[in-house]
């Protein structure tokens, strides 16, 4: 698939040589951090050395008083309290954080998480009565929530006070709940609007903490727990989800928990994990159990106190991993079939696919799939309980919910954000969803968005890179969204030697560029393709991030490439 180079705006160069001198650091790498924001020495340090007293104050989140107070309340009348979460990595997170925290000073805390199946996302009346009955009269959910208008007025009738801890987009109204975190309410003033739903869960925490005079150390220890919810859903990595995520992933490579510890081993990753190694490695097997039966199970993993129980609920893990890996193949490979088979299928803006037995628990997966072999906004919907229901996925710069949004009249509910989204719908009207989310997506997406784009930070030449440069670099991780790897282009490359190819896919080889005597190995996953002009010697320009690579107990610079296009 074709690629649309981007090139970022160069940055001002009386900012860039300035910044250089000031802190020491070839102007490339200055010219790297302007672009980020980063244009003297108090931001760089900043930067450079988050600190975990850059976190904001919990109290500046509308309602945090009101919630804290409630929780403070429940906890000294010895109130039964559920902790109620999404079954996602995000949720389940959530969950684990807040009641592995509570039970170390409160007894009556149980945790409930909805059914994928029988209940759907968010907040469930069946959830709602489950706790009222069981002699609840607090309920904190977390990761949801922030649209359970209906929920929330049951769970008042059955005085069953609710605190909610949510970070997706609300609607007109707020549940009349005691108390509604969420920075991204219009009315609250919360200076940073990015947290993951476990990040509020930890923010109400952090002002429990600083109200009841606990020991703010006590709370760090499930950094582990925050820094993967952070990587898992995608969230910005800048502001206050960077400092959590700096300090998350050094609990997380140090001293984790042993359910996260559990789920590591089974990780086939040697080195420190990073943002990606929690996002492919650590994510799915947390998703894992609820999609292929409950999410119980690993909210039980991310809160097991031994090596051994948490080992025993990895495998578990482990085992449903892969079965989810086999769903997830069978159902990609019918998609595509159908995205091929479909008569307008070469001009189509956006794709949304129906089978009435595909599996709810990998749809999302398979969405993401289908935008990688054919790159547009994508909805994968399957039957349960006698509706149509699905997972949303975008392209780069194209606002899935808002395409949602605008088809609301043909759905019973719907939620999410800029790139993801979940929607449910009775079943005859999908033949009209399909037709009206086409429309509206060919009127309003951009032609830029119609391919993907690689953005690229800089133009560098060979001799430009150097082992000091790439410590500077690997200095801004973690990286992520809105602070990802800085991307190069070089001009003017060919091949040293006859160039490999692994496993008949990968295109491995060795570049020099014209004037320049350094030589850099480099890997292009999925690149076989271009193995033909490469060999014959023709010169090429290449982008591509910079990393590490160590063979034979020898550790170089290599360039991973992303794409290739010939002079």
């Amino acid at each position: 698939m074709e690629k649309n180079w981007v090139w970022k705006p160069k940055p001002d160069a009386t900012l860039v040589k300035a910044l250089s001198e000031e802190i020491n650091v070839s102007e490339p790498a200055a010219s790297i951090l302007v672009q980020r924001g980063i244009n003297s020495y108090e931001v760089a340090k900043t930067f450079f050395r988050p600190g975990i007293e850059h976190l904001h104050d919990p109290f500046l989140m509308k309602d945090m008083d009101k919630a804290v107070n409630r929780l403070s309340e429940a906890i000294a009348n010895e109130e039964k309290i559920m902790v109620y979460g999404d079954y996602d990595v995000d949720g389940t997170t959530s969950v684990a954080l807040v009641v592995g925290f509570l039970r170390e000073i409160h007894k009556n805390i149980e945790f409930y998480i909805p059914d994928r199946y029988a209940e759907g996302y968010g907040i469930s009346e069946l959830g709602v009565r489950f706790a009222a009955e069981n002699g609840n009269t607090l309920m904190i959910a977390l990761d949801c929530g922030i649209k359970a208008m209906d929920k929330v007025k049951i769970a008042n009738e059955l005085g069953l006070d609710m605190i909610i801890c949510d970070h997706h987009l609300p609607g007109n109204e707020v549940p009349a709940a005691i108390a509604v975190l969420d920075p991204k309410q219009l009315d609250c003033e919360y200076p940073f609007k990015e947290l993951s739903g476990c990040g509020v869960g930890f923010k109400l925490l952090q002002g429990f903490c600083l109200q009841q005079g606990i020991p703010l150390k006590q709370l760090y220890q499930y950094l582990d727990l925050v820094a993967v919810s952070i990587a898992s859903d995608i969230v910005p990595i800048v502001g206050e989800n960077r400092v959590l995520a700096y300090f998350g992933l050094k609990k997380l490579n140090a001293k984790p928990s042993p359910g996260l510890q559990a789920i590591k081993n089974n990780c086939a990753y040697k080195r420190e994990f990073d943002i990606s190694a929690v996002v492919f490695g650590i994510g799915p097997r947390i998703n894992a159990t609820g999609r292929i039966a409950h999410a119980k199970d690993s909210v039980n993993l991310l809160l097991s106190k031994g090596v051994e129980e948490a080992n025993n609920f990895a495998l578990m893990a482990e085992s449903k991993n892969t079965e989810r890996k086999g769903y997830d193949m069978t159902i990609t490979s019918e998609a595509l079939e159908l995205i091929e088979s479909a008569p307008n299928f070469a001009d189509a803006y956006s794709t949304v696919l129906f089978k009435q037995d595909w599996h709810k628990g990998v749809i999302g997966i398979v969405a993401s799939r289908c935008i990688d072999k054919y790159y547009r906004p994508t909805i994968i919907l399957t039957e349960s309980n006698g509706k149509a229901t699905g997972s949303a996925r975008s392209v780069a710069g194209f606002d899935v919910y808002k395409a949602i949004e605008e088809c609301s009249d043909l759905l019973d509910q719907f939620g999410g954000h800029q790139f993801a989204a979940g929607l449910t719908m009775p079943l005859h009207n999908v033949p009209d969803f399909q037709k009206k989310f086409e429309e509206v997506v060919a009127n309003t997406m951009l032609p830029e968005y119609r391919y993907p784009q690689i953005i690229i930070d800089a133009d560098l030449n060979f001799d430009q890179i150097s082992t000091s440069f790439y410590k500077i670099l690997q200095q801004m991780a973690p990286f992520g969204p809105h602070n990802m790897p800085p991307v190069f282009q070089t001009p003017s490359v060919k091949s040293v030697y006859t160039p490999r190819l692994l496993k008949e896919e990968h295109l491995k080889l060795t570049l020099k560029q014209q004037g320049c005597e350094k030589t850099f190995d480099a890997i292009g996953f999925g690149m076989g393709e271009y193995y033909d002009m490469v060999s014959r010697g023709m010169p090429f320009s290449v982008v591509y991030a910079i990393e590490e690579n160590t063979y034979m107990n020898k550790t170089s610079l290599q360039l991973l490439l992303k794409d290739i296009k010939f002079d």
